[in-house]
């Protein structure tokens, strides 16, 4: 107990720091890139309306009075206004990260769903009949950039044969190409990881002892080989998915989906600082959670790390 309430203050410790940090670089960032009174007031603008919107805003202070702010407003989870909508700029990424999360969870389901019968397959016997094919095929997938996929997939079945749509967000149809887009990126890593470690796991001595002995090959590879190559495959799923959290941008905005990705992308152009700051502070949150969750599960999972921990 009193080690599981050292690693969660140590946790904890390392998520406010790193939000100090994160929040103070965009501050600074984000008003060193562009003037926020300029952008609002617009090219035409004359000195005296560009003036009345510093006034307005606040952005005629100090820089120093203006961070210490903005600090206090995030203690009171006060993200500020969104200057092209008009609404909170927490409302805005509210009405937007389920989208993110819910593709990013497909995305990775799918890539599990491939990835590790796979990957299993091939690393059984990697020298053996079409695997080695199969492999040369899944290593050329793995530098293919997501981007190429995506527009294949939307050329071949969204124009060509008219089977899905292009862009949209609600049915079930709409979902099908990002969500192969995204497991087109993930898979083939997380295949060979899976299958290199499962032909490790049957190279190790007591494995090959086992089938000296006259054990069988399929109860030595699913009692102990896959096992093990799955517990080393869980530290990628886990960056995997922090990884569709927060960089599955160009899928976004390539199908048109309503997650926060593309409203990032959109704040950024217009200078809307309130909702790139919640923006980012949501994605460094989620993937700082998930980090944290896997890394807790591998310690559950693996007895030698519960072991270390203890």
């Amino acid at each position: 107990m009193k080690a599981l309430v050292s690693t969660v203050g140590r946790r904890l410790a390392s998520l406010v720091l790193l939000l100090v940090v994160l929040t103070t670089l965009l501050f600074f960032l984000l008003r060193v890139t562009a003037d926020q009174a300029l952008v609002l007031a617009g090219p035409e603008a004359s000195a005296e309306q560009v003036a009345a919107i510093r006034a307005q805003y606040g952005l005629d202070r100090p820089l120093l009075t203006q961070y210490v702010s903005y600090l206090g407003d995030l203690l009171r989870l006060d993200f500020g206004t969104s200057i092209i909508s008009g609404q909170p700029a927490i409302a805005e990424v509210r009405a937007r990260i389920w989208a993110t999360v819910a593709l990013a969870i497909a995305g990775m389901m799918t890539t599990i769903a491939i990835s590790i019968p796979l990957g299993a397959w091939l690393g059984a016997r990697p020298h053996t009949g079409g695997r080695r094919t199969l492999a040369a095929f899944v290593f050329l997938l793995q530098g293919t950039p997501g981007f190429v996929v995506a527009l294949l997939l939307v050329q071949l079945f969204a124009v060509q044969l008219k089977w899905l749509p292009f862009m949209g967000y609600g049915s079930f149809a709409t979902w099908i190409l990002p969500t192969l887009t995204l497991a087109s990126f993930l898979a083939p890593k997380l295949t060979r990881v899976v299958a290199a470690n499962v032909n490790s796991a049957l190279a190790e001595d007591h494995i090959r002892t086992a089938r000296a002995n006259g054990a069988a090959f399929t109860e030595i590879y699913w009692r102990h080989a896959l096992p093990n190559a799955l517990l080393g495959a869980t530290a990628l799923i886990g960056t995997q998915f922090a990884f569709l959290l927060s960089g599955s941008v160009i899928t976004e905005m390539i199908f048109g989906w309503p997650g926060i990705g593309t409203l990032l992308i959109r704040s950024i152009q217009s200078a809307d600082f309130a909702v790139v700051q919640a923006v980012t502070i949501a994605i460094a949150i989620m993937v700082f959670v998930v980090n944290a969750l896997t890394d807790a599960s591998f310690r559950l999972l693996d007895p030698r790390l519960r072991r270390a921990g203890s």
